[in-house]
This record gives C-alpha cells, sequence and structure tokens, in this order.
C-alpha cells in the first residue's frame, strides 16, 4: 500500500509552552512531502524528526496568525544556505508573498532556489495541487482573519485487469482501457461478460483533513465526510467556550462533534492554548462526543490506512 501518513511538528498556539512547538505538519504521500503550516522553530523540527531541508517541496500556510507562519522565512533562508536548487512551491493567503518578498529584500537575499506562490481563495474550496495519485483542496474556516484548512484525497485509480481473463477472452490492448473505467466486454456473438468477472476493484482512497483554526462551523462537514483522519484544533476546554467563540477557535468537545458529524474515523487534535499544561482533559472532554481520538503530540506519525 501507498505510504501515506501525517507527522506533528507543532501543535501548540499562539507561542511556544511546555516543550510544545506552533503548529506545523508532515504529510508523507509515497515519499512525497508537504508541510503544512510552519510556526515559529518548524525548521528546528524538520531536523530533528529526519526530514531534512530538500524533501520538503511544497509549502501551505492556512492563514497569517504568527504561530503558523513565523517559521517560514527562516526555514527559507536555511534551504537557501543548505545550497536547495529546486523549486519550492508555497500555497497560501495571497499576502503570504508581500511578507515573503519584503523579508528577502530588506536582507539583500536573492536565492539559489526559485519560489512559486499560489494564492488561497476563501470564498469558496479550491484544488491548489493535484497529481495522479493525490489531490488537496481547500476547506473554508471561519477566524478572525481569511483562513483555510487542507482536504488531501487519494484519487480513485482504475480497477485492475485480471490479467488471465485477457486470455479467455482473447481482449486486445485497446479494449482494456474501457474495462478499467468499469465498462462490460461484449464478445462478437453478443454475450456480454460482466465487468466484476474481468477485474477487481482499486483500493477505497483515503484522505486526511486538516482544520486549523476556526469557530465550531458546520459548512464544511460534507466537503470531508467519511475522511479517514481528521485533525481539527481545540484551542480551549468546553469551560472557555465563550473565550472560544470570542476568538473564533473551538473546544475539545466541539470538535469530537465535528469528528462525529463528519464520520470520521479517527481524530486528532491540537493547537492547544499555552494555559494548559497537561492535555490529558482535552483528550477526555474530546471522548464524551468522539472514541477514536488521539492528541497530535510532537514526533508522532499517523499511518492512514483503509
Amino acid at each position: 500500500m501507498t505510504k501515506f501518513e501525517v507527522t506533528i511538528l507543532g501543535s501548540s498556539s499562539a507561542t511556544p509552552a511546555y516543550h510544545r512547538f506552533p503548529s506545523s505538519q508532515i504529510v508523507n504521500y509515497n515519499q512525497k512531502y508537504f508541510m503544512i503550516d510552519c510556526g515559529e522553530g518548524t525548521q528546528f523540527q524538520l531536523l530533528k524528526y529526519g526530514f531534512g531541508y530538500n524533501k520538503v517541496d511544497h509549502i501551505f500556510i492556512s492563514h497569517l496568525h504568527g504561530d503558523h507562519y513565523l517559521g517560514l522565512v527562516g526555514l527559507i533562508s536555511s534551504m537557501h544556505l543548505n545550497g536547495r536548487g529546486k523549486e519550492l512551491v508555497l500555497v497560501g493567503p495571497p499576502a503570504l508573498k508581500e511578507i515573503i518578498d519584503i523579508q528577502l529584500f530588506h536582507s539583500q537575499t536573492t536565492l539559489r532556489f526559485p519560489i512559486k506562490f499560489i494564492p488561497t481563495q476563501t470564498d469558496q474550496p479550491e484544488i491548489v495541487y493535484r497529481n495522479t495519485e493525490i489531490e488537496i483542496e481547500t476547506i473554508i474556516l471561519d477566524h478572525r482573519i481569511p483562513c483555510t484548512g487542507f482536504f488531501f484525497k487519494e484519487i480513485k485509480r482504475p480497477r485492475k485487469i485480471v490479467k488471465e481473463m485477457l486470455e479467455i477472452y482473447n481482449i486486445t490492448p485497446d479494449e482494456i482501457p474501457a474495462l478499467k473505467e468499469g465498462h462490460d466486454y461484449v464478445i462478437e456473438d453478443g454475450t456480454v461478460v460482466p465487468n466484476y468477472v474481468l477485474t477487481t476493484d482499486s483500493p477505497v482512497p483515503r484522505s486526511y483533513a486538516y482544520c486549523s483554526d476556526t469557530l465550531m462551523i458546520t459548512s464544511f462537514i460534507e466537503q470531508i465526510k467519511g475522511v479517514d483522519l481528521l485533525y481539527h484544533e481545540t484551542t480551549f476546554l468546553e469551560d472557555m467556550l465563550e473565550r472560544a467563540r470570542d476568538t473564533h477557535h473551538t473546544t475539545a468537545k466541539q470538535a469530537g462533534e465535528i469528528a462525529t458529524m463528519a464520520e470520521a474515523k479517527k481524530l486528532i487534535i491540537g493547537h492547544f492554548s499555552a494555559r494548559y499544561r497537561d492535555l490529558l482533559s482535552h483528550l477526555e472532554e474530546c471522548k464524551t462526543t468522539f472514541k477514536n481520538v488521539e492528541l497530535a503530540k510532537e514526533g508522532i506519525t499517523f499511518s492512514i490506512e483503509n
């Protein structure tokens, strides 16, 4: 099975706290590495957990609060100093490009590698990356400033041909594409051979949804319905619900409710306020509304399997 996993680099909100770094994650899909958010100190975590500077080719920034992007310029600078030559793709709010350009200009830095910038929009979801195996779509969130999550979805593969049947029915190479698409096969005498005799279904596509800073909203539930792994922020506990609403954040209980409505198979929670040293209460509160949940502890890798 193709590797599809998420490694937590940072899980703190606003500031580093209790050995927790601000938000950042690595998604590894088939040895292609995508970074989501890049808070302060991310490059240290990147090295600590064995990813290095040159594995990451795409960085996705959810929004422009500092705990989600202040590590980005330092990381880009280190990539430059370590001799990176290949293109880096940045996906994020339109103003992110200006922030990067200003810092590079005033430090009189001319990078050794090109940066391609893809601006995100917040009026409707959009596909910001796609190859033959996976696509990444934005999720519209509700925070104090424009904010998007990211939805990683495998592209369903064609059905697999049962090779022995090719000889039995004298099927030519030109006829195979239609079979992979699910069509039945018609013999010259008019006999119909059902597709399921000739092919087997491909694996069910897997998915991962990253929902960063947001009020509890349900507008994206249908978009991520049935998601295999859901990351949702849980800045506060339920006894600080009013504070969560005022700051456009979510409680642990609410994150569990979202996971239940989305029919998620597994939930990981993070973006913990610096006021909390012990996170067991987050886990226990979330389990009152969704059982299969884990804390987004730094260094842990979550594998996404069928």
